[in-house]
């Protein structure tokens, strides 16, 4: 029976979601009883709404295996070269509704639970997110499988499979509390076990220098199970795999040792060999050294350095019997990209495997290693970067402290060479740092035992040749490049936001969802008064939904009519969540004090983690809630003012406020931000930035013309002059009224009226010791945003340079940015290429 179609329903049977034919949607309902029956017959009669959701995963599933075992028969009898992205992060979120997406079945799947009584929007709210990453660096790695998997490269995710990832955020009385996020609980219909490819993985134990070589002995051994993940390209028949580990004591762990009665205790024990993948260390752009983290660090290297050399022996165009012995090929078809320095021990690893292992004289395993792996670096910020100290290692890893000194041996020879006599230049580019600690610096190994190091955004490219790697880059300027940053459309535009893909696939076609560039056209309709109210429309419809959810979810009640200004992103001093709390005081003062001016309605939204250990950030939160509770509950203001801080901020929040967004704040301080992606996500799914030259709002303003940006602050030269004379907060403070104001009120009580001195620390941080400077760009920040306030009350000329910015997005894609580390670092082609349907004749 079919059903009256709404203007919804309209949308979604669009082109974009997939053809809802007769045949495909009578076979995935027999195929999703098929697998209901089964759900059920084991245990229950009665179905629940899981139940169903299950059901419906393993039905799109079934469409993913056929295509991924021939996609893996497809590698295993051309040979191509490889790609291995290493990441101990991959923010996935959901599954099910971006495979529906990328095979072209949303419209069946969501006609067929319609036929069976069900409501596909509530079976995939079901779903748990996997949240394996703390924000911009674990969602890029997702982005970058989408993206490799929809150019056809032969790529591969390997990361850590966390029992416990990100944790779940809860406020309670306005403080951030944190809950471990069990999302396996209910299972994973996405990941299949593979025990027959276990690994082991060596730790502690000694080095023996013998005359047959060097040995490695009395090591403790943890395996490696790994669970593979489907990744579908776009519409392409093919499937690339991410393969995570988990961590299994052997069965005689500990029990060797024939400690007399000691059984009960051996096994229990077993927990700490499994703790290495028990949980995410929850650290956005900050080091905790911590034993365990090194552990993780290098039990993915070690595994996944073990499946790379056993498929490039084992695949020779499909003939088992010839196996490569010879590893010297080993750049010509294997590419490792180490996503920061968290995989950095891949490079002595490889080193232990090619000299101890595999026999080789250690020029010609360092001509290999080098020429395989390249590393991207992610931060330029000091306390991000990795410095481990070497009694860790010393304990942990012994055979690898040797490799990595004679490494270093190596490196300082080359500069000794290069720059006799130059003792501090030594000290700068050794990769072990003296001191009260000796610690080992692990962007150094990289950069040395890498062919090309990349940052993420054009700025931040020059940023690390110009300061924190000056001195390497001296010394080997060909390996620096820049692959600024991408975010893939389809999650990010046509799976979040289908209403605005449809508006555009409508005027351009729906190529563009394959090529970015094409958005360019919309340039040509920048005038045309019916898209101006067709992307207004669905903004506004995107805006009542959001408001209806965060009604339905959190009983608060916003207006619909109101600017939505949100900064969604972890809570950190750098991302100046303060400087966005000052404008709401700034802004509550001004209608106090003019109530009956026409000021423009907003709804400010705030969301983003803090990691549990940062007191700053977690106060930063307190503040917030604690200026919503008073701005909220002001009657003079009514609803011209709201402050609403969102709760538990995720993937799954971010597809749902996003497209629902008039304006993104990226404010960070001029330097600071390696690149951001959630700049490039608002831009695409229509929201309008204000933000400083910073990451790739730089590249964001060059695409779309900096005058359909909002643009403020310091530059980094001003930044850079001001640190060389020093930055005087109390200045701004004495010169500013509104700022001292403000200060005043936060340090008064006026937000926190139970306890004055709440917020202390903040207001001291502020004016005594604030490296972001946050009162530096108050002023031009205040008046940036009446300007915002201006455009707004004025819907057509917003909507039209909301278009100039859609427009701009091309170059925002990951394809574009994979395509480029495909072609420039890894040495492959990227291709658009079908492959053949599993039922195509081969």
């Amino acid at each position: 029976m079919a059903r009256p179609l709404t203007d919804q329903d309209k949308r979604k049977q669009i082109s974009v979601r997939g053809l809802a034919g007769v045949e495909n949607v009578a076979d995935l309902k027999t195929n999703f009883n098929r697998h209901l029956h089964f759900t059920l017959v084991k245990d229950r009669n009665v179905a629940t709404k899981r139940d169903y959701y299950f059901a419906l995963a393993n039905t799109v599933r079934d469409h993913l295996v056929g295509r991924w075992i021939r996609t893996q028969q497809h590698y295993y009898e051309k040979d191509p070269k490889r790609v291995y992205y290493l990441s101990l992060e991959f923010y996935m979120g959901r599954t099910l509704q971006n495979t529906m997406v990328n095979l072209a079945l949303e419209n069946a799947c969501d006609e067929a639970t319609y036929q069976l009584g069900l409501d596909m929007e509530d079976l995939q709210d079901i779903e748990e997110d996997a949240g394996l990453g703390n924000g911009g660096l674990g969602r890029l790695a997702a982005c970058f499988l989408d993206s490799m998997a929809s150019l056809g490269l032969a790529a591969y995710g390997y990361g850590i499979r966390y029992e416990f990832g990100i944790f779940n955020q809860k406020i309670v009385n306005g403080w951030q509390v944190e809950e471990a996020d069990d999302w396996l609980r209910y299972g994973n219909p996405w990941e299949k076990a593979r025990p027959e490819y276990m690994r082991p993985v060596h730790f502690y134990g000694r080095v023996e220098h013998t005359d047959e070589g060097v040995k490695w002995v009395d090591t403790q051994v943890v395996l490696a199970l790994p669970y593979d993940t489907p990744v579908p390209g776009y519409r392409n028949n093919i499937v690339n795999t991410m393969r995570l580990w988990s961590a299994k004591a052997p069965c005689d762990f500990n029990l060797k040792d024939f400690n007399v009665g000691g059984y009960i205790q051996a096994v229990l024990d077993r927990n700490l060999a499994e703790n290495i993948s028990r949980v995410l260390y929850p650290n956005d752009n900050f080091f905790e050294g911590k034993e365990l983290r090194l552990k993780q660090e290098y039990f993915v290297v070690a595994a996944t350095l073990q499946d790379i050399i056993r498929r490039f022996k084992a695949s020779k165009f499909g003939s088992t019997e010839f196996v490569r012995l010879d590893l010297s090929t080993l750049p010509e078809k294997v590419a490792i990209q180490l996503n920061d320095t968290h995989p950095a021990m891949a490079i002595p690893e490889l080193m232990r495997i090619l000299v101890d292992t595999e026999k080789l004289v250690w020029d010609k395993a360092w001509d290999i290693v080098v020429r395989t792996c390249a590393y991207t670096n992610h931060t330029v910020l000091p306390e991000a970067l990795e410095r481990w100290p070497v009694d860790l290692f010393q304990n942990l890893l012994p055979r690898h402290l040797e490799i990595i000194y004679e490494i270093n041996r190596r490196h300082l020879e080359r500069i000794t060479k290069l720059y006799p006599g130059d003792t501090d230049r030594l000290r700068r580019m050794s990769l072990i740092e003296e001191g009260g600690v000796k610690k080992i610096n692990m962007a150094h190994l990289c950069i040395v035992g890498s062919h090309a190091v990349n940052g993420v955004a054009r700025i931040h490219s020059e940023i690390i040749k110009s300061t924190v790697f000056k001195d390497f880059y001296e010394v080997d300027p060909q390996k620096f490049q820049n692959k600024t940053n991408g975010i893939t459309p389809r999650r990010w535009l046509v799976m979040c936001n289908p209403g605005l893909a449809e508006v555009i696939a409508e005027r351009i076609g729906e190529d563009y969802i394959r090529d970015l560039d094409q958005l360019q056209q919309l340039l040509d309709f920048v005038d045309d008064d019916t898209f101006i109210r067709d992307v207004a429309k669905v903004k506004q419809e995107n805006k009542m939904k959001f408001a209806a959810h965060l009604e339905e979810q959190y009983k608060v009640k916003i207006n619909p009519n109101s600017m939505f200004d949100v900064q969604v992103k972890r809570i950190h001093e750098y991302k100046r969540q303060l400087l966005n709390c000052l404008h709401i005081i700034t802004l509550y003062n001004r209608i106090k004090k003019e109530p009956n001016k026409s000021w423009t309605p907003r709804t400010i939204m705030i969301g983003g983690k803090a990691a549990p250990g940062y007191h700053t950030a977690k106060m930063i939160i307190k503040l917030i809630t604690s200026i919503g509770d008073i701005v909220n509950n002001d009657p003079v203001v009514g609803d011209r003012l709201k402050v609403i801080f969102l709760e538990n901020y995720r993937v799954t929040l971010a597809e749902k406020v996003i497209p629902a967004s008039d304006l993104s704040e990226q404010i960070s301080t001029a330097g600071t931000e390696a690149s951001g992606t959630g700049n490039m996500k608002f831009m695409l799914n229509g929201a309008l930035t204000i933000g400083t030259m910073d990451g790739a709002n730089v590249e964001m303003a060059e695409e779309a013309g900096e005058e359909n940006l909002f643009i403020f602050g310091m530059r980094v030269e001003d930044v850079e002059a001001m640190d060389k004379k020093g930055y005087d907060a109390m200045s701004y403070y004495n010169r500013i009224p509104e700022l001292k104001q403000a200060m005043d009120q936060i340090s008064g009580g006026m937000f926190s009226p139970g306890q004055p001195d709440l917020f202390k620390d903040l207001v001291n941080m502020l004016m005594h010791h604030d490296r972001f400077k946050v009162f530096a760009d108050y002023e031009d920040y205040i008046k940036c945003q009446e300007r915002v306030s201006a455009l707004y009350k004025n819907p057509k000329e917003w909507t039209r340079m909301v278009i100039h910015n859609i427009a701009g997005c091309g170059k925002f894609s990951s394809d574009r940015t994979i395509s480029q580390y495909a072609r420039e670092i890894w040495g492959m082609e990227p291709s658009l290429e079908k492959i053949g349907a599993p039922d195509d004749p081969r």
